[in-house]
């Protein structure tokens, strides 16, 4: 049993292979195309977000599903080199490992290419019922990767917050446009943290075009913030990530509205994962909702200053210090 544990990620993992593909135009049909760089190094949302916290000194731990492959081992590896607590991640026979190809512009845009491996295998059987009820808090990544976690998450939740803690669910992007899927985990969901694309598609599904933005509008963050608030009628606090613009949340009684910080980016890869870590961070350190907000943007910035989800990750008290120059509006 893992006692005394501030977080526990209940996540895909796999490693991101990042492309730096500067101003090429990537085509097909055998042509051989040179980039600036390219690496692998620990990818996945969930496993981005336990690293990231674990530098802020959470303690930390992780539950996943990976093939017997060699990828899986390294990338297992990798995770527990940043100080989490791995022993909740399973190795299932014959299957594969997914990866994730993250092709960068040099505006900070991004493609992303996930061969889902073994992200779809997780489901409750994969997730102790001791180490969920030890936890502070649990926090579950991209919902709609994890299809085996998705009709048990709102259980498992449910089982988490009986026994004291908190819930946080990123639901990342739903890349078959499932997702009204979410909206059953919503009820046991405290913390709901998707960046402002997701908000608007999330709310657009399940309240209808009324809360949804044209693409085109002028002001996408005004349609942004209904979404949040059609959302947060849902149950959760919702708290958007806005990009280098920084972040709203919309909570009861609570409108909370933090500028970004102004930083030299290096690669964006994992900053809405690191932003989840300072959020999470903050609420664990009795902090406000508006104060874990500004942490989560300080810890976001930061984040993007290093290549790669996990090259430069905030320390708790970078972090801090970082989110004190930041200002909130209400």
């Amino acid at each position: 049993m893992t006692v005394d544990l501030d977080l526990l990620v209940l996540g895909e993992l796999n490693p991101d292979v990042l492309v730096s593909a500067g101003d090429v135009d990537i085509r097909f049909g055998q042509v051989e195309q040179l980039v600036d760089r390219a690496t692998i190094t620990l990818g996945s949302s969930g496993a981005i977000t336990a690293a990231a916290a674990a530098a802020q000194g959470l303690h930390v731990a992780v539950c996943a599903v990976v093939g017997d492959d060699p990828v899986g081992a390294w990338t297992t590896e990798l995770l527990a080199d940043h100080g989490v607590d791995v022993s909740g991640v399973v190795r299932r026979a014959g299957q594969q490992t997914g990866l994730s190809v993250v092709m960068t512009r040099p505006d900070g845009d991004r493609a992303i290419l996930t061969y889902g491996g073994t992200m779809s295998e997780m489901s409750r059987a994969d997730v102790p019922a001791d180490r969920l009820r030890a936890a502070r808090h649990v926090h579950a990544s991209s919902f709609f990767l994890q299809r085996g976690l998705q009709a048990d998450l709102p259980g498992l939740f449910e089982v988490a917050r009986i026994a004291g803690a908190t819930t946080s669910l990123d639901p990342g992007w739903a890349p078959r446009g499932e997702w009204a899927e979410a909206g059953p985990v919503l009820s046991q969901t405290d913390y709901l943290l998707p960046n402002a694309a997701e908000c608007r598609h999330l709310a657009a599904a399940l309240y209808g075009k009324s809360a949804h933005d044209s693409q085109d509008h002028p002001d996408n963050e005004v349609w942004t913030l209904h979404a949040a608030k059609a959302l947060h009628r849902l149950g959760p606090v919702v708290a958007v990530k806005l990009g280098a613009a920084g972040a709203l949340a919309v909570g009861p009684d609570l409108l909370a509205r933090v500028r970004g910080r102004s930083v030299e980016p290096v690669d964006s890869t994992g900053a809405g994962d690191s932003f989840d870590a300072g959020f999470i961070a903050g609420l664990l350190d009795d902090s406000t909702v508006t104060q874990s907000l500004k942490r989560a943007v300080s810890t976001g910035a930061i984040a993007v200053t290093g290549w790669g989800g996990t090259g430069r990750l905030a320390t708790r008290q970078e972090a801090i210090e970082g989110a004190a120059q930041l200002s909130a509006e209400h």
